[in-house]
């Protein structure tokens, strides 16, 4: 290690993008030899631009970046690598059809003929060290998000990387899977390696950073000492004013019976089972919660009810409308059932593939879900103009105006859009999946409240949710899926976050725990 005081250092970095955006500005960071950094800050705060100038994706409009005490330049990921930066995206660059050790060792020329039995040796060494669980023989497609991440993570360290950059390491993972990471890093930190962790989870920054550095609109708004740190400092640090951190969790008034699902199976596209024999209620005032790893069959459980998604014979989702008529939604179109009141916003992981159309504007988008009702609304902008302004204002979304087009926003913005769309439609049934992924602590709570608005309504709300503090503090019932089965239907007021953890890893069906 060199004698310079930090292992990297950043000073007065900026970066725009077109003349409104102002990603980061003069931005100031210092980050040491063996330290788990966390930097925080709201969405569109800049911390993912900042580190994708440190990792060679973007290149600063303005400031220097120091290596060891030594001024870089860092045009691309390579000149990165060359100076042991590596970085860990959300989003997996691995080829599927290869193996956990090809794709580790994917694309590096040592000057060395290719031989994977040696590459192995190294790569178990790496394993050994950080006390990484892999199996280096099984195919990316096989895999868990978790062990795609290791995949990733390992891929960095083999081309010798000093300094690791984690963004959203634990988006997607369970409890569990978080630990384990947390003991990884724990030990790279041990072996003098610096690791920075984009997040917005405050109590994962408390438990696993030294330092918390927080951007606020892309500028420095503070560097922090963990241990001298709680939510609520980091919470005003980073959105610059007290925010009241509770979620108010009122008991549902007057419940009725809203949705009755009964033997519920959907087979995927390969026709395996996707669903298999899922049982549970939803009443109206309530806020039903899902918990489960990634692709255990939420989506396939949302589009089922929307009539998005094919049931197997025998499958029953009945519905009762305030005037206590029974509909059964099994064999109805997906207009039919939006015409009932159903309404769902999935926020996907493709926000612009699915939910939204990038190209056209916050109106145009009102208007996809208006134009159906006839040629009239079709012609009238006023009122998809004016629906698009109350989401803008109530949301605080940040935009040029209405006529911007929807894909220029930052995700989290194109968000609020999209669930402020669904819930705008008065739905007697709201299904929303994922709605503050990649939101800030603001927005987040912006969104809970709404939630809670249309449950005093006497709205069924079925909330698909990965943060398990928030499933536990906002939702009357939490409902666990694993593989496509139920392995535990929780109270919410009284469920522990390990025990939905273990639900979450459960392999055996629980049907049997329906809460009546």
């Amino acid at each position: 290690m060199g004698k310079a005081s930090y292992a990297l250092e950043l000073k007065g970095i900026t970066k725009a993008f077109g003349t409104k955006v102002v990603a980061n500005q003069d931005v100031d960071l210092q980050v040491k030899y063996g330290e788990i950094l966390a930097i925080l800050g709201e969405n569109g705060s800049g911390k993912t631009t900042l580190m994708n100038m440190v990792s060679g994706i973007y290149y600063p409009d303005k400031g220097q970046i120091f290596v060891d005490g030594k001024e870089v330049t860092i045009k691309s990921p390579k000149d990165a690598f060359d100076f042991r930066i590596g970085m860990i995206h959300q989003h997996f660059k691995l080829v599927d059809v290869f193996s956990a050790a090809e794709n580790i060792v994917l694309g590096i020329d040592d000057g060395q003929k290719y031989n994977l039995k040696k590459a192995k040796q190294r790569i178990r060494e790496i394993t050994d060290k950080y006390g990484f669980q892999i199996d280096l023989d099984k195919k990316i497609y096989a895999m868990s998000v978790s062990e795609k991440q290791t995949v990733e993570i390992i891929k960095v360290l083999y081309r010798g990387a000093d300094i690791l950059i984690l963004d959203e390491p634990t988006a997607v993972l369970t409890p569990q899977e978080t630990q384990k990471l947390f003991a990884v890093l724990r030990n790279m930190k041990k072996d003098n390696k610096t690791v920075i962790i984009i997040t917005h989870k405050l109590h994962e920054v408390l438990e696993i950073s030294d330092r918390v550095a927080i951007l606020r609109k892309g500028k420095n708004a503070g560097m922090v000492n963990t241990d001298e740190a709680n939510e609520q400092i980091l919470t005003e640090a980073m959105v610059g004013e007290q925010v009241d951190l509770n979620i108010e969790r009122k008991e549902p008034k007057d419940p009725q019976t809203r949705l009755v699902v009964k033997r519920l199976n959907v087979k995927n596209r390969q026709g395996e089972n996707a669903l298999t024999d899922i049982n549970f209620s939803v009443s109206s005032g309530e806020i039903f919660g899902i918990a489960g790893i990634s692709g255990s069959g939420q989506k396939e459980l949302l589009e089922s009810i929307a009539g998005l998604q094919r049931c197997e014979k025998g499958s029953s989702i009945l519905y009762t409308d305030s005037d206590e008529v029974e509909q059964q939604l099994v064999g109805k179109t997906p207009r039919e059932i939006r015409k009932l009141g159903i309404a769902m916003s999935f926020v996907p992981e493709d926000r612009l593939g699915m939910g939204l159309v990038g190209n056209m504007d916050i109106t145009d988008n009102m208007m996809l879900r208006s134009y159906k009702n006839g040629k009239s609304e079709f012609l009238d902008r006023k009122k998809p103009r004016e629906l698009a302004e109350t989401i803008i204002n109530d949301l605080e979304v940040v935009t040029p105006s209405t006529s911007t087009p929807v894909r220029r926003l930052s995700g989290g913005n194109v968000q609020k859009v999209l669930v402020g769309r669904e819930i705008a439609l008065e739905p007697r049934v709201l299904m929303v999946a994922y709605p503050v992924r990649g939101l800030d602590i603001n927005s987040s709570y912006m969104i809970y409240n709404l939630l809670n608005e249309q449950k005093e309504k006497g709205v069924s709300i079925i909330f698909v949710g990965e943060d398990l503090d928030v499933l536990i503090a906002l939702c009357d019932r939490i409902m666990v899926i694993n593989s496509g089965e139920i392995t535990g239907i929780l109270d919410g007021r009284t469920a522990k976050k390990d025990e939905i953890g273990l639900l979450m890893t459960k392999t055996n069906g629980g049907a049997d725990n329906e809460a009546k």
